[in-house]
């Protein structure tokens, strides 16, 4: 791999776009081929079944929820630890309703898989969103697209014609729901953390941001490179199980938005664009968020960025 050299950061030497594999023995390989073949009829048709017939109708959110989580349950995804940062384990039931993901706030997730769409629709049923590199407006999106998003082309912009909105548009048009936004733009192996994108900044100032990091054993089931939809599905439905763990940070308010309303005319223009500058306030919310999701995927943060992604993905395709 010292060929892709140029695209490991050269502060930590990670290199967060590279996929993540394992090798096994010919009977080990042998009896995942079994299960594969077993599960893979079952998903498929739990799956499209789920997306064509069942999500489309008017639907309870909990018989959503719990439909998702069979979707999960048929290739062996288990949700086997949640901490709460800074809480003793046993005491989450004791904790108040501020200091998780609630209606009205905002996860900001690192992004690494298409199950991430899954278990957080099947946990907090949020309005999903994509962000893109230096642009302060997002795009609203359903369910679906989030998971197809995973393994989407590289997004260095959003596409001509998109329609973008603020966040705070979004909080008051859905104020029972969560919003959630995958700062990174796109996704990783789980290795590190890349840059954000400035649209969590639109947050308003007495709405909570809670990071959110989702990782999983075996690793493998990452998706860091766009259209792999086969070596995907061949991972998830193979192996017995898939495992994810779950770190939820304290809840932030953006205290740069609340600045910004006594500020003069001029500071609002500059803090207001839809791809404008970023403020010494807005940037320390930016790096807590980012050393946040850090600290609890026990991974660091890096510099490369979505434009290094696409570079990568072309030179990995045609290698």
């Amino acid at each position: 791999m010292e060929k892709y050299s140029q695209f490991r950061d050269r502060a930590t030497g990670i290199a967060p776009f590279l996929p993540v594999s394992s090798t096994s023995s010919p009977l080990s390989t042998l009896t995942h081929a079994l299960l594969f073949l077993v599960r893979l009829p079952i998903f498929l048709t739990y799956a499209l079944g789920y997306f064509i017939l069942f999500h489309p109708l008017p639907l309870p959110v909990f018989a959503r929820k719990i439909a998702l989580w069979g979707l999960m349950a048929i290739p062996g995804i288990w949700w086997i630890d949640l901490q709460l940062d800074g809480v003793k384990r046993g005491t989450l039931s004791e904790q108040p309703r501020e200091r998780v993901p609630h209606p009205g706030s905002v996860i900001a997730a690192n992004f690494t898989s298409p199950i991430d769409a899954v278990y957080l629709a099947a946990i907090f049923d949020p309005v999903f969103t994509v962000s893109y590199p230096g642009e302060r407006k997002v795009r609203k999106i359903g369910l679906l697209s989030a998971i197809m998003m995973a393994l989407a082309p590289v997004n260095t912009g959003p596409p001509e014609g998109a329609k973008l909105v603020d966040l705070k548009d979004l909080i008051a048009q859905y104020p029972n729901r969560v919003i959630a936004v995958f700062p990174e733009c796109g996704t990783t192996n789980g290795k590190a953390i890349l840059p954000f994108s400035p649209s969590i900044l639109q947050t308003p100032p007495d709405v909570h941001i809670f990071p959110v990091s989702l990782r999983y054993t075996p690793n493998e089931v990452t998706t860091p490179l766009p259209g792999q939809w086969m070596r995907f599905l061949w991972i998830l439905l193979s192996r017995p199980t898939t495992c994810i763990r779950v770190r939820i940070a304290e809840g932030q308010t953006n205290k740069a938005a609340a600045s910004s309303n006594g500020a003069g005319s001029s500071e609002l223009t500059y803090r207001g664009g839809s791809s404008g500058g970023i403020s010494s306030e807005e940037q320390k919310l930016l790096d807590w968020i980012g050393e946040a999701l850090a600290r609890l995927s026990r991974v660091k943060r890096v510099g490369l960025t979505m434009k290094d992604k696409a570079a990568f993905v072309k030179a990995w395709t045609g290698k």
